[in-house]
């Protein structure tokens, strides 16, 4: 059992529970094209993150970490007619390519992806007075998450989910003595997390087509 089974089986979920999009095929072909890395969230796992946000009836949500847009697309067609999504990115290419993508999938209108730094975009969205977010997704730096994740809970309401992926790192995230800053940002956001009265959160293995990896959840309470 191993990377060979685990992609089998998540490309068997997906098939039987979602089928083929050719709106999520083309937006991948882009990214492929424009020498993206294949690092975007699978399909089955994007669905998971789209059934959260819709399940707390979403209609502003934060999106750390765009890439080429494909967990956008998965996000913003969990949103209402009234609902805004914010996604955020440093790679002016990337951006590039997850504004043609959400465009294509109709979600330009209510998609806006910021360019720049995710610390400095926040700081930005706290200036504007942004209003509470329902659903926050992180999947950028991890050695920042500690700080997204502060930030998100300062700008969210009660019942709001967070989702922080990659957090496992291989295993590495048990290793006391690890110095990688991913390993050291992602421990330290469990730290925070367990002094935080204001939320609850879970963390959990996963294995799937993208390997040996997994997820915290966050719900804030008040």
């Amino acid at each position: 059992m191993g990377q060979e089974q685990w992609t089998r089986v998540d490309e068997y979920f997906s098939e039987v529970l979602i089928g083929d999009d050719p709106v999520l095929t083309a937006a991948q072909a882009a990214a492929d094209a424009a020498g993206l890395p294949r690092i975007a969230v699978a399909a089955n796992q994007a669905r998971m993150l789209q059934l959260f946000a819709r399940s707390v009836g979403a209609k502003r949500i934060l999106e750390v970490g765009t890439l080429g847009g494909y967990s956008a697309i998965w996000l913003g067609r969990a949103l209402p007619e009234d609902g805004r999504m914010i996604t955020l990115e440093i790679d002016p290419a990337h951006a590039e390519v997850a504004r043609g993508n959400l465009e294509r999938a109709g979600l330009g209108k209510q998609v806006e992806v910021r360019l720049g730094r995710a610390v400095d975009s926040l700081a930005e969205l706290a200036a504007e007075g942004v209003e509470p977010f329902d659903f926050v997704f992180v999947d950028a730096d991890k050695a920042s998450n500690p700080d997204y994740v502060a930030w998100a809970v300062e700008h969210s309401r009660p019942g709001t989910l967070i989702v922080v992926d990659n957090v496992v790192r291989g295993g590495a995230v048990a290793d006391a003595d690890s110095t990688d800053p991913s390993v050291l940002g992602t421990r330290r956001l469990h730290e925070q997390l367990a002094a935080e009265p204001r939320v609850t959160a879970t963390s959990v293995q996963t294995v799937g087509s993208k390997g040996y990896d997994g997820f915290t959840l966050i719900r804030v309470e008040r």
